[in-house]
């Protein structure tokens, strides 16, 4: 359904309530007529020091998913992006798939995980198998990602993970080690970077890089963006967060 400010579409959009960047990434790519709508899984900014605390804030998180897909539906958005992080692929991609089927036979509309929006944004580029992938985990979360893209028939390469403190924190990650991390993350057999973890500021980071690498360098706010805006038929070209938006 439609309004008068979202004459085009509604996009509902489910992150954590510690993530502050998922909200101003999005609103910054909206095309005019599309209004985002936020709703926030309520789960406290809970410290990550370990393997175990991260299994913990997963499980917490998934559980909490549904009731604030339910709370979104209420504004009668015509799409719902799911811009979570490694909870919704701690069993692999078949975990993912199987969970957005669900949460679409649920409401009732197309839902966008991010983590499958970036296998498809991948899939865009065509021909490309070998990736580098930049996370903010600890090495369980990081070994999640890592299964996860391989299921989805990609080599990974590289993968580095900033081990950022807790979930809020990863809005905290400076550029330039954002920018340095790319850099590091890099090397000739890589194909595309990919960075993981809607928390982590990265959009703008991975349009501007792409100009350095001279390849794709997606963020995973962009690729869930993008693919909700075209699922919903709007090919809007935006400029501003690397080729995917403006040029696919």
């Amino acid at each position: 359904m439609t309004d008068t400010l979202g004459w085009r579409i509604k996009m509902g959009a489910v992150t954590q309530a510690s993530n502050s960047v998922v909200q101003p990434e999005f609103d910054l790519m909206r095309p005019r007529g599309v209004t985002n709508q936020l709703m926030r899984v309520a789960i406290p900014d809970t410290p990550v020091a370990s393997d175990e605390e991260l299994a913990a804030l997963t499980q917490k998180i998934r559980n909490d998913i549904e009731s604030a897909l339910d709370t979104v539906m209420a504004c009668t958005p015509a799409v719902v992006t799911m811009a979570l992080g490694a909870e919704t692929v701690w069993d692999g991609v078949q975990t993912a798939t199987e969970l957005q089927a669900h949460l679409e036979r649920r409401v009732g509309v197309p839902v966008v995980l991010g983590w499958l929006a970036c296998v498809a944004a991948i899939r865009r580029y065509g021909g490309v198998h070998r990736i580098g992938v930049l996370t903010p985990y600890m090495p369980a979360g990081d070994a999640q990602v890592r299964r996860f893209f391989t299921d989805a028939g990609f080599e990974v390469v590289n993968l580095l993970g900033l081990r950022s403190a807790s979930p809020a924190l990863m809005a905290h990650e400076p550029a330039e080690k954002l920018r340095r991390a790319v850099r590091d993350l890099d090397d000739s057999q890589i194909e595309l970077i990919v960075q993981v973890g809607t928390n982590l500021p990265f959009a703008q980071i991975a349009g501007d890089a792409e100009k350095w690498l001279n390849k794709p360098v997606l963020a995973t706010n962009t690729c869930t963006y993008w693919q909700a805006l075209r699922r919903s038929g709007i090919e809007d070209k935006v400029e501003g967060f690397g080729s995917l938006l403006a040029e696919h």
